[in-house]
């Protein structure tokens, strides 16, 4: 029996904090960047089979635009209330278009 998918606003969520926590808690920048790799992919891949491919790279854009975003935002606002700005962000995003995308584009 297959697993059921996980949805995107969860693996968008488990990149952007996941990431810098792990990044915070051993001081090891790549490995943050690992951790918001991994998750990114795995988001990627869920917006390509349901939103189809312009969908998944749009989405991906404002993953990587919201990681980029949380560090001049850090600096305004502090850095745990940045990542979940941006995180709740993107995973709206996440939700609105990848989820409820509609029917994915037939290959």
């Amino acid at each position: 029996m297959p697993m059921p998918a996980v949805p995107s606003p969860v693996l968008t969520s488990a990149g952007l904090i996941g990431g810098y926590a792990a990044a915070r808690a051993t001081g090891v920048r790549p490995l943050g960047g690992a951790v918001l790799a991994g998750f990114g992919a795995a988001a990627f891949a869920s917006w390509k089979r349901t939103s189809g491919p312009a969908t998944a790279a749009a989405l991906t854009g404002v993953y990587l635009g919201a990681f980029g975003l949380s560090h001049p935002l850090a600096k305004k606002i502090g850095a745990w209330p940045s990542v979940l700005a941006v995180t709740a962000a993107t995973g709206a995003a996440a939700w609105a278009f990848g989820e409820r995308g509609g029917a994915p584009e037939q290959a």
